[in-house]
């Protein structure tokens, strides 16, 4: 006879271990918060059900009422984790199949199209060219040119905080609660980088954010501030976005040969699925990291310059 322990989306004993397991593998306590909301959605019909009488139609149901609603992501990621939940139930005994196996390709996926990124020489000059000529609050032109060097995602830049950076050792420790997927990274400072934080240091208190808002300085700049200067210069939401910088980055890196792909990879803090290889390439790449830091920022450079020379001619 197979046990009846229960799938809930409160703080039974199943969901409670499931979250303790992922806490233990690091996962981001905002990304636990997350799939703990997600799973709320099934309570009402799944939350008093035995998991071990819970059907594959059953659930689909309950997807079916999200993707009915318009929420295709939603339902889909809904679909996942309580996938893990069943997989983990597997594991410690309690259940003897995942009845979301069957269910994949059983939702509408939403079409997601890649954010916009520069990826033309010349047209990406011309941006940095305007973002130096910025007439606006002068923090945020700093923080593009961040952006453009060291290709981070927008909230991991507009959140830094000065304790995070060692200047000295060119080193920015981005703590892993502010990671996608919650692992510490570290980026590598070019000496430009360094330049526009030294300049920075004139905004803000030595304890507070790197890139205070202009109303209140213990504020970040606000979510849509980089996108809104974007558009002030010129360049369309279709052209350029401030996560693109990410995208330009990666293409001009991987085009030029010169650079490991998992190099580049570990340089966009895109996670290695197996934990000995991410052990083994987060110390086995970062010299080489280093000097691809150094050869972008002086790429940047180049190109700014060639477009500043054609303006004059």
């Amino acid at each position: 006879m197979r046990p009846r322990s229960r799938f809930t989306v409160g703080l039974p004993q199943l969901q409670t271990n499931f979250s303790k397991k992922k806490r233990l593998e690091g996962r981001a306590e905002q990304t636990i918060k997350k799939k703990a909301w997600l799973l709320g959605m099934a309570k009402e019909a799944l939350g008093e059900r035995p998991i071990t009488e819970i059907s594959a139609p059953e659930i689909l149901a309950v997807l079916k009422k999200q993707e009915k609603q318009g929420n295709l992501d939603t339902a889909n990621r809904l679909r996942s984790i309580i996938g893990e939940v069943f997989r983990y139930a597997i594991a410690v005994g309690i259940a003897t199949d995942d009845p979301t196996q069957p269910l994949k390709g059983a939702l509408a996926r939403k079409w997601v199209k890649s954010r916009a990124a520069i990826t033309d020489r010349d047209r990406l000059g011309e941006l940095l060219v305007a973002i130096d000529g910025y007439g606006g609050y002068r923090v945020v032109a700093l923080g593009l040119r961040l952006l453009s060097i060291l290709h981070v995602r927008p909230g991991e830049l507009r959140l830094a905080a000065w304790k995070e950076f060692d200047l000295d050792a060119a080193r920015w420790s981005i703590p892993a609660e502010r990671m996608k997927m919650g692992t510490e990274h570290i980026s590598p400072l070019p000496t430009q980088a360094i330049t526009i934080l030294e300049e920075l240091k004139a905004y803000s208190h030595p304890d507070a954010l790197v890139l205070p808002s202009q109303s209140l300085k213990i504020k970040p700049l606000s979510q849509n501030t980089f996108n809104q200067a974007l558009r002030k210069m010129g360049f369309g939401k279709e052209e350029m976005t401030a996560h693109g910088f990410r995208a330009t980055f990666s293409t001009f890196a991987n085009e030029s040969g010169l650079w490991n792909p998992d190099a580049i990879e570990r340089a966009l803090a895109h996670i290695e699925g197996n934990d000995v290889r991410r052990a083994y390439a987060r110390g086995a790449y970062w010299d080489e990291r280093v000097r691809m830091s150094q050869w972008w920022a002086d790429q940047l450079d180049e190109v700014q310059r060639a477009a500043t020379e054609r303006g004059r001619a």
